[in-house]
């Protein structure tokens, strides 16, 4: 259910909205490769999509250390190049190309994947939570407009 619904996790900022649709349409899909490989007893992490756009806004909103620019350029270039089209023969240019992370990196990237994943399952059961409060309160609304008055003063 979350796949569809669940929000997309980015820094707060107010960068959200220039996420492009091709990143949005790629996290859905992982979201979907996740839920089918989550019953293997892996632990559930969000998806490089959205661990592309988490550090995407970070980095329009504060400038990053080396570990996570890194980290970026890692993530960013295999996000992009299982997009990009291969006719196209546009590719990552090599003074930025990240072909691997060293362990400690890997693991801040583990931990920022986890840590998203996480967030986004709270933030699906508050939003669920607030839902169910409203209904209640509609419906002790409905209830009391239906009880007739014993004492009319």
């Amino acid at each position: 259910m979350g796949v569809f619904s669940d929000p997309i996790i980015v820094f707060p900022g107010g960068w959200g909205d220039t996420l492009p649709e091709w990143l949005k349409a790629r996290i859905t899909l992982e979201r979907l490769i996740e839920n089918v490989r989550s019953p293997k007893g892996e632990r559930p992490m969000a998806g490089d999509a959205e661990a592309c756009a988490y550090l995407y806004t970070t980095a329009l909103t504060q400038p990053l250390c080396s570990d996570w620019t890194e980290i970026y350029l890692y993530i960013a270039g295999k996000v992009y190049e299982a997009h990009r089209s291969k006719v196209s023969g546009a590719t990552v240019p090599d003074d930025i190309k990240v072909e691997s992370l060293s362990n400690y990196r890997e693991g801040l990237l583990r931990e920022l994947k986890c840590w998203i994943y996480e967030k986004r399952i709270r933030e699906r059961q508050e939003r669920n939570r607030a839902e169910k409060r409203q209904q209640r309160g509609e419906e002790l609304t409905l209830a009391k407009e239906r009880q007739p008055a014993l004492f009319q003063f």
